[in-house]
């Protein structure tokens, strides 16, 4: 007998804002975050536009704790969205009178997270410093020595990825299974269904999980842009994501973090926890095709989809609604639908699915875990928000895509799919949470 996996608590940090009825109202209302790139000049580039995390601050209580100096934006993130799901889930906080009741052991950390946003502007002038005509002559190799040199070259590029698990360790006294994945925009998804892997096996009661990332910098905007995936509508930025859509040019790189705090049933049970949901399939795989391109008829996604239906003992049926990937371009909108059609065939149609990258953008690898907490919503109020800017449908994509306005209905199961660069397929099942 496996352990039952059940969510107790949610927070995140998103580009349209961080409180959780906050940004789900919102959603709802079919705000876009999408603005103009403020964290870098790009007035020169292809996208002049993101989905920012604007005038971030990390919380008071972080910043003058003493643990968590020079940090990343994103590691910030990760540590602000995990504070406030420990705090909706009722645990303890280390060091306080009831921290004796949860053994740190038994705590486990497993996100989805990436590379850090690097600070250009102090890198460049680090580098250059005050160079007169004669030091101007120095080679690229000596100036990468003193650029990479002077910004800690080892904890910026090599370790980054590691440092959102390693303050979210530290934070929380989790002594238990500590685990990241990189698996480009699949990652944070693959987190919480491992994670919840951990739990079903006895491996860990208790597993902060979720992903954090931010990539607007110049060479995740110029690397994205090279493979012609962005979005490039500058004209309209908050109209630029259209998912589904005919007229769909690419996605809106985003940043941000979600993250869901993962128990077992018997100890949330223990503890007298309020259950939010449960994670009851996870299905993962690969496409075994292409560096950036997911194989044209889905092969793959189909995969992940049918193995998250067994793992969950379900049938098509009993899904109310999808989170799709969604996320505006040409290819991904049409495999996905291609994908979606060839596992629900004629149920299919009957299926609402939205994607709320086109109000959110694209978090890459945090994209997976705010996308469950989305469904987490969903389940709890009944609700499924919109998939924003649909106007022309695309005969390749024929489903219901909940156009422009969120919609009342029964939600008590919802799948979540999150398909990465590299051809890396991950889809999530959560449901209403019924004891017995």
């Amino acid at each position: 007998m496996k352990n039952r996996v059940v969510i107790t608590g949610i927070g995140w940090v998103t580009p349209l804002g961080r409180t959780i009825d906050g940004v789900w109202a919102k959603l709802l209302a079919g705000e876009s975050g999408i603005a103009p790139t403020k964290l870098f000049d790009a007035r020169f580039f292809p996208t002049q536009f993101a989905a920012e995390v604007k005038d971030y601050q990390l919380p008071e209580h972080l910043r003058t704790s003493g643990k968590h100096e020079e940090i990343s934006r994103a590691t910030g993130f990760a540590l602000d969205a995990a504070h406030q799901a420990w705090r909706m889930a009722g645990l303890p906080m280390p060091g306080s009178p009831a921290s004796a009741a949860v053994d740190p052991y038994s705590v486990g950390v497993y996100l989805g997270s990436g590379d850090a946003a690097l600070d250009f502007d102090n890198f460049t002038r680090a580098a250059l410093g005050s160079w007169d005509s004669e030091k101007r002559s120095m080679n690229m190799p000596e100036w990468g020595r003193r650029a990479l040199g002077s910004f800690n070259a080892l904890r910026e590029i090599e370790q980054e990825p590691a440092m959102p698990i390693s303050h979210v360790s530290m934070e929380f006294d989790a002594r238990g299974p500590a685990m990241n994945c990189l698996t480009a925009c699949a990652a944070s998804t693959q987190a919480l269904g491992e994670a919840a892997e951990l739990i079903r096996r006895g491996d860990a009661e208790v597993i902060i999980s979720g992903g954090a990332h931010s990539m607007i910098h110049p060479f995740g905007v110029t690397g994205f842009n090279r493979l012609t995936a962005l979005s490039t509508f500058n004209e309209d930025p908050k109209r630029s994501c259209r998912p589904f859509d005919a007229t769909r040019s690419g996605f809106v790189i985003g940043e941000g973090s979600g993250v869901l705090i993962l128990e077992s049933l018997d100890h949330a049970t223990a503890r007298g926890a309020k259950i939010l949901a449960e994670v009851v399939g996870y299905g993962s795989s690969a496409d075994a095709y292409r560096v950036t391109d997911q194989h044209p008829e889905g092969r793959g996604a189909i995969v992940a989809i049918e193995s998250a239906l067994r793992d969950a003992g379900m049938q098509t049926s009993d899904i109310d609604y999808i989170n799709a990937h969604g996320t505006g371009t040409k290819e991904n909108d049409s495999t996905e639908t291609f994908a979606i059609k060839g596992v629900f065939k004629e149920h299919a149609k009957n299926v609402p699915i939205s994607s709320i990258k086109s109000m959110m953008g694209h978090l890459i690898a945090a994209a997976g875990a705010v996308e469950a907490i989305t469904c987490v919503l969903c389940i709890r109020d009944q609700m499924i928000p919109p998939t924003a800017n649909y106007s022309v449908p695309d005969p390749e994509c024929d489903l219901d895509y909940v156009p422009n306005s969120a919609r009342k209905t029964k939600v008590d199961v919802a799948m979540s799919n999150s398909f990465g660069f590299g051809g890396q397929n991950d889809t999530l099942i959560l449901r209403k949470f019924v004891p017995g």
